[in-house]
């Protein structure tokens, strides 16, 4: 048997991929990017809602999403000015993998509502989450200069409150036996981060003033 392909091409002559092309993004981190939701992306934003498994930690109802609902979504949410919403990207492959946002923004009291979807199943407990959130807290405190984001959580989804913490928000309050999920109640956690308590990982680098040269150049 000779050593060439189903299409008649050996190995050795098969085209080579050509690489993914990178989209625009806005920030850039070591595993995740993050970037402007996009229109033809809203098949992959609905495939990913659609997914129960992603909708039991979302607060939203367990309901099929129409492409016509979802685009709906975009439209309002792509020029809302009191949110800032963005595609994830998976650096290796520049797969978008999920969206994620601040919501609720208010300029003038310097505070905000973070949300996250990771769309994708076999992009869930790699990381990714907690990288994005850390990169949007960078984005909401760094580049928006506000004060305090918060989210909410609900009890069952111990995966995101590791993931939430290990970023930096903590637990302030909850709303008891308010969310019905596999047979019984559980709480709705409510977490927060305040500015003074993070670190930025990649735009406190970037955004910063420039500096006086040699020679007063």
């Amino acid at each position: 048997m000779d050593s060439t392909n189903v299409a008649g091409v050996s190995p050795d002559e098969a085209p080579i991929a050509p690489a993914p092309e990178r989209p625009i993004v806005n920030v850039v981190g070591e595993r995740v990017a993050l970037g402007p939701v996009r229109r033809d992306l809203i098949p992959t934003y609905q495939r990913g809602i659609n997914d129960l498994g992603t909708l039991r930690t979302l607060g939203v109802p367990l309901l099929p999403m129409a492409l016509e609902r979802e685009t709906a979504w975009y439209e309002r949410a792509s020029t809302d000015d009191q949110g800032a919403l963005f595609t994830i990207y998976e650096l290796a492959t520049w797969r978008p993998i999920g969206n994620t946002g601040l919501h609720g923004i208010d300029w003038r009291h310097r505070c905000a509502e973070f949300g996250i979807m990771i769309g994708e199943a076999d992009c869930r407990g790699k990381g990714y989450g907690t990288e994005t959130t850390r990169l949007m807290l960078d984005y909401a405190f760094t580049a928006l200069g506000l004060h305090n984001v918060m989210l909410r959580v609900f009890e069952y989804n111990l995966a995101g409150q590791r993931a939430y913490q290990k970023a930096g928000f903590r637990e302030f309050g909850r709303r008891r036996q308010s969310r019905w999920m596999g047979g019984q109640l559980w709480d709705e956690i409510y977490m927060e981060c305040l500015a003074t308590e993070f670190t930025s990982p990649v735009l406190g680098r970037i955004l910063v003033p420039d500096q006086p040269r040699c020679g007063g150049e």
